[in-house]
């Protein structure tokens, strides 16, 4: 069938390349044949995908205006003291992501090739949100995680990260966060990213089952500091109360979000009737920016922890440039490799697949 497109108009799902259909969405599509002015203009113009943009170019205002105040120092501290590094590797993970995730979902409609790629670099920037977690969580929520022996001076390198509070972990414990939590957390989302722009040219049947999976997977790999300390408790027995509600809340959220992801829950019980507002994937936007909310408060916690009971008397050091964005931009690295592998793939073959998804 030949696809002929109208100018300014939306389209039935029907009326478009299979690729761009989405399950139980029946109305609302743009033709991915769209000038960048014109997938500009359609942010003001009720489609499929203005919700989606809205709900993650929002949101990222909102985030920025919560990491304006770093907690534990001002502004002038927080941009060249090294304790604040982590900190702003996580912002621009977290901040990456809504940002990317907004542009993707307004500028997919230019054509089927682009199309694949804004998706590409949003599950890339996904992984990378992951990775920013995981330094946060090493370096300001693991009582120990990365210690060296404590009563070095600071700006010595082999200085204690956080400073001695109270009992060393198990070595077995020190041994896996020295050595290889960070780099696993890596490889994770390498894997994540392959899989998720995979589901783009194979498994599409469940393609929402693959990438819900690969959204939690990790999560759960970058939780495992939080999940020792929730077992082994803060340093010392003091300290740490607020990890516990904040963490329970974000993978609340998480869940939920995981759960209207696969379920497509409302579209799925009325299709047609959630076409441009309330369907799922919308929630999953707002489910997935409270979960990265509850995680930004969580980490300021901790870091107010740290900064009362060692910065303010000037005895931390502990992340370098080399150990927090340098690990960000080897991966970033990582990551464009694989999505300019993809993208070659689908300038190649660019047919949808002949087969479109049923409403029901």
């Amino acid at each position: 069938m030949a696809f002929r497109r109208r100018p300014r108009q939306l389209f039935r799902h029907t009326d478009v390349p299979a690729r761009v259909t989405e399950s139980f969405i029946l109305s609302g599509y743009r033709f991915p044949d769209c000038s960048f002015s014109e997938c500009l203009a359609s942010a003001f113009r009720p489609t499929n995908e203005t919700g989606n943009f809205w709900t993650h170019f929002l949101a990222l205002f909102v985030f920025a205006f919560h990491c304006l105040e770093p907690a534990g120092g001002g502004q002038a501290r927080a941009l060249s003291d090294p304790f604040f590094y982590p900190f702003w590797t996580y912002a621009l993970g977290a901040a990456g992501l809504l940002a990317v995730s907004s542009l993707a979902h307004l500028f997919n409609a230019m054509s089927l090739q682009v199309r694949e790629i804004c998706f590409f670099v949003d599950y890339g920037t996904i992984s990378a949100y992951t990775v920013g977690s995981s330094l946060a969580y090493f370096y300001y929520i693991h009582p120990r995680a990365g210690l060296a022996p404590a009563g070095a001076r600071r700006g010595n390198a082999s200085q204690a990260w956080p400073p001695a509070a109270g009992p060393s972990p198990p070595r077995l414990a020190r041994g896996f966060f020295d050595t290889f939590y960070i780099p696993s957390t890596c490889l994770v989302a390498l894997i994540c990213t392959l899989a998720c722009c995979s589901s783009r040219q194979r498994w599409r049947r469940h393609r929402y089952v693959i990438r819900t999976l690969v959204f939690l997977l990790p999560f759960a790999v970058a939780s495992a500091p939080i999940f020792y300390r929730l077992y082994a408790g803060p340093p010392g027995g003091g300290g740490g109360g607020t990890l516990a509600p904040f963490f329970y809340r974000h993978c609340f959220w998480l869940v939920m979000s995981a759960l209207i992801n696969v379920s497509k829950i409302p579209e799925r019980l009325s299709p047609g009737h959630f076409d441009i507002w309330g369907h799922s994937h919308q929630w999953f936007h707002c489910f997935t920016f409270l979960s990265i909310l509850d995680e930004l408060r969580m980490i300021k916690a901790e870091m107010r922890e740290l900064s009362g009971a060692a910065l303010l008397a000037g005895a931390a050091a502990g992340p370098t440039l080399l150990s927090t964005y340098g690990v960000m931009l080897g991966l970033q690295g990582c990551i464009a490799g694989i999505i300019s592998w993809f993208s070659l793939r689908a300038r190649e073959d660019p047919r949808p697949p002949q087969a479109r998804p049923k409403a029901d």
